[in-house]
């Protein structure tokens, strides 16, 4: 179920993005294609941290904090997850202008153009996760509760 339900996350948060993109008509210009891969991968990566802390908070709990518990921990360790690569991919892009590494000012421009990434994620990225996103994180939150019980 860890990597199956992985892949499956990463597709469904992928779906999330595109569905945002042409249903709901939220354009992000030519880079569709690589950010459907960072949404992907954001999903992939938060099924896979976030499910072995939301077994461990939630074992031997009712069945409201289980779902509780899928909603919060899948839900946030999906968006961490897909800012971080959404901040590594801006942080990419931006490197060739950036100071030699690991030089104090090579420090600085790290720390800022990460900061700045993972606001723009926050203004920009998150909107494409809702709705649908949000109904598939529910969905699945409500399905795992009742299995665990």
């Amino acid at each position: 179920m860890w990597i199956f339900g992985s892949i499956a996350w990463g597709f469904a948060m992928a779906a999330s993005f595109l569905l945002s993109v042409h249903i709901f008509g939220r354009a992000t210009g030519s880079h569709d294609l690589s950010l459907t891969a960072i949404y992907a991968g954001g999903g992939l990566l938060g099924w896979l941290i976030a499910l072995p802390i939301i077994h461990l908070a939630t074992q031997r709990r009712r069945p409201s904090v289980v779902l509780a518990g899928w909603v919060l921990l899948l839900g946030i360790v999906t968006i961490g997850a897909t800012a971080g690569l959404y901040a590594l991919q801006y942080r990419h892009f931006y490197a060739h202008w950036h100071a030699p590494f690991a030089s104090r000012i090579w420090g600085y421009q790290l720390f800022y153009t990460t900061a700045v990434a993972l606001y723009q994620f926050a203004v920009l990225g998150v909107r494409h996760l809702l709705p649908a996103g949000f109904a598939m994180l529910i969905a699945l939150s409500v399905v795992m509760a009742r299995r665990s019980r």
